[in-house]
């Protein structure tokens, strides 16, 4: 069984007493926004990469003045937009020249704020999900894996019943969708009608 995902903020304290293994987690977490931020700058792949290992340098050096372990997600966005735009002056191109010729790189565009809502998201969701019981993280691995496992193979390895597994999958979600890892994302897309 895989284990569930730490929470950014065990991921922190383990990686700030110097554990490599949670290092290496909090990287593969958000290596994603960080590739996605470079990607909507149009950045060449090798100007991308050196922007990407300047962001984990300057991560290290910053880890222990970080304060809030849930900030490291902005900091780093905010990081990665700071160096695109650094790597684009430095290559003599403003963004104003290259927004002209490729796309948009201000840092309200649209398509830039979806790709890292969809990153958020999909942290918080892995957070809010190494925070439910076991047994919840077992039932919904198994409905989720893609694999259609049948309610019968379900039962026999959870050892519950099987007309029990749909009302305990829904009371794990219930307990998914009231984690507060989870709790910003559901007020937000209330105000903005999603």
């Amino acid at each position: 069984m895989v284990n569930p995902p730490r929470s950014i903020e065990a991921l922190v304290a383990e990686a700030k007493a110097g554990n490599q293994d949670a290092w290496n987690a909090i990287v593969d977490r958000y290596a994603p926004l960080v590739w996605a931020i470079c990607h909507s700058y149009r950045l060449s792949p090798a100007d991308a990469a050196d922007v990407t290992q300047t962001v984990w340098l300057r991560a290290i050096e910053h880890l222990e003045t970080l304060r809030t372990a849930a900030a490291l997600p902005g900091w780093l966005k905010t990081t990665t937009r700071n160096e695109c735009l650094r790597n684009l002056s430095a290559s003599a191109r403003t963004p104003w020249q290259f927004n002209e010729v490729t796309m948009d790189v201000r840092s309200d565009s649209p398509a830039l704020d979806a790709e890292l809502l969809a990153a958020e998201r999909r942290a918080a969701v892995r957070e809010a999900f190494a925070q439910l019981p076991p047994h919840c993280q077992r039932l919904l691995t198994l409905l989720m894996s893609g694999d259609d496992v049948p309610y019968k193979t379900i039962s026999s390895q959870l050892d519950i019943p099987v007309g029990s597994i749909g009302p305990t999958r829904s009371r794990c979600l219930d307990k998914l969708r009231d984690c507060p890892a989870l709790r910003s994302f559901a007020s937000r897309d209330a105000r903005n009608g999603e």
